[in-house]
C-alpha cells in the first residue's frame, strides 16, 4: 500500500461502494449480484427496501411486478433471495445429499410430468394432485411434504420459481438444463461467485471473510473440497491492509472515493451495509441486533428496527410503521438523543418522504 488506510476510510469506503448512485432496477441487479429476500413487513419485505436506496423512483413492490422481465431468478445463493441468470448458472447443477434426497427421487419424476403438462403450477395444485401428506418441520409444526418436496426440487435446479400469488411462489420447469462443470471450471465458478460477495460486502475484516465465503457451500455443495483453496487464492489476489491489527479486505486494489452528505438513510436490517454485525461493530463501535424472532419484553431496539446512517455512521435506528393511513417513525440513537443541528432534522424529514412515497402512503409523525 502506496498511503495509509485508515478505519475512516474504510468506513465511508463501506458505505460508498454499497449505496451507489441509484440507476435502473436491472442495473442495480447486476450490479449486487443478487439481493437477499426475507418475508416480513415491516414497513415492507427486506428486497425491498433495499432497492429502494439504489433505483430511481423505487417502490414497494416493484421487484415482484416485474420480476419475468428483469433477467433474475429465486435462488439460494449465500442466502435466499434474487440472483441474476448468469450467477446463477455458475451455482449449478447443484450436487445434493440431504434429508430431501429421497423424497425428491420418490415423487419428483411424477411432480415434474405434471408441471410439464401444466406449464405453471401453485404448491396447492400439487397438493391435490398428489397428496403427499405432511411432516415435522424445524419448528416443531407440521408442514406439508409439498412444500418440502418443491422446495428441494428448487434448489436442486429441477424447477423454477416463475412469480408469486399472494406472496406464495408458483413453479414451472427451467428455461434450460444447467451444464456440468469440470473441476477447472468449478474453480474458475468459486472464484467469480467470491467476487460477486467481495464487491458486495467489501471491505471485510479477516474475521468475516472466511465465514462469509464458506456459506458459498450452500450455493453448490458439490464443490465444497474445492471452496478452501478458492479462498486461498482470494486473498492472494484481494487488495488488503492491516489496521489496528486486523486484516482488512476488499477486491480490485481499488476503495470508492465518496464524499459526506448530509442525508440520513433507514437501512433494512439485511442490507449490504449492516449486514456484517462483526463488521458493523468494527466500523461504527456498537452492536446492532435483528429483534424480529427476539420476545417483545426483552427486545431494545424494537421488532424490526431500521439501522440509522447519518453521514458515513450508522448512529441509531427506526421503527417505521403504516398506521391510520400514515407513516409512523419512532426513533433511537445509540447516545441517547439526535445529533444536533437543523441539518439532522431537514434529512430525517427527507428520508421519511421517501418512505412514504416508496411505500405510497401520506407522510405523518
Amino acid at each position: 500500500m502506496k498511503t495509509p488506510v485508515s478505519l475512516d476510510a474504510l468506513r465511508r469506503d463501506a458505505v460508498g461502494r454499497s449505496l451507489f448512485k441509484p440507476t435502473t432496477l436491472s442495473n442495480a441487479l447486476t450490479r449486487l449480484g443478487f439481493v437477499q429476500a426475507d418475508p416480513i413487513r415491516a414497513p415492507a419485505r427486506a428486497q425491498d427496501l433495499t432497492l429502494r436506496h439504489r433505483v430511481i423512483n423505487y417502490r414497494a413492490g416493484d421487484l415482484e411486478a416485474k420480476y419475468g422481465k428483469l433477467g433474475v431468478e429465486e435462488d439460494f445463493f449465500v442466502n435466499y433471495g434474487f440472483v441474476t441468470r448468469p450467477l446463477q448458472q455458475l451455482m449449478h447443477p447443484r450436487v445434493v445429499q440431504s434429508g430431501r434426497t429421497a423424497l425428491v427421487k420418490r415423487h419428483g419424476p411424477a411432480v415434474l410430468a405434471f408441471v410439464a403438462e401444466r406449464g405453471e403450477v401453485h404448491p396447492r395444485d400439487v397438493a391435490q394432485q398428489f397428496a403427499h401428506g405432511s411432516t415435522k418441520n424445524a419448528w416443531g409444526g407440521n408442514s406439508s411434504l409439498t412444500t418440502h418436496l418443491l422446495d428441494g426440487m428448487h434448489y436442486r435446479g429441477m424447477l423454477r420459481v416463475t412469480r408469486r400469488d399472494n406472496g406464495i411462489r408458483l413453479y414451472a420447469l427451467p428455461r434450460s438444463a444447467f451444464d456440468a462443470r469440470s473441476a477447472a471450471g468449478a474453480d474458475a465458478a468459486f472464484d467469480t461467485m467470491i467476487d460477486v460477495l467481495v464487491n458486495k460486502y467489501a471491505p471485510l475484516p479477516q474475521t468475516s471473510i472466511g465465514p462469509l465465503l464458506r456459506r458459498l457451500c450452500y450455493a453448490s455443495p458439490q464443490w465444497r473440497p474445492r471452496l478452501a483453496a478458492a479462498i486461498a487464492r482470494a486473498k492472494t489476489r484481494l487488495a488488503h491492509a492491516t489496521i489496528e491489527g486486523v486484516t482488512w479486505y476488499w477486491p480490485d486494489g481499488s476503495r470508492s472515493v465518496r464524499e459526506t452528505h448530509d442525508s440520513v438513510r433507514l437501512l433494512t436490517p439485511f442490507d449490504p451495509v449492516v449486514w456484517d454485525r462483526k463488521r458493523f461493530e468494527m466500523l461504527w463501535g456498537w452492536a446492532y441486533r435483528f429483534e424480529a424472532y427476539t420476545p417483545a419484553s426483552k427486545r431494545k431496539l424494537g421488532y424490526y428496527a431500521l439501522p440509522m446512517l447519518w453521514r458515513d455512521h450508522v448512529i441509531g435506528w427506526a421503527n417505521v410503521a403504516t398506521q391510520d393511513g400514515g407513516l409512523h417513525v419512532q426513533t433511537g440513537y445509540v447516545t441517547g438523543s439526535a445529533p444536533k443541528g437543523r441539518g439532522f432534522k431537514v434529512a430525517l424529514d427527507e428520508e421519511c418522504d421517501r418512505m412514504s412515497a416508496f411505500l405510497r402512503v401520506p407522510a405523518k409523525s
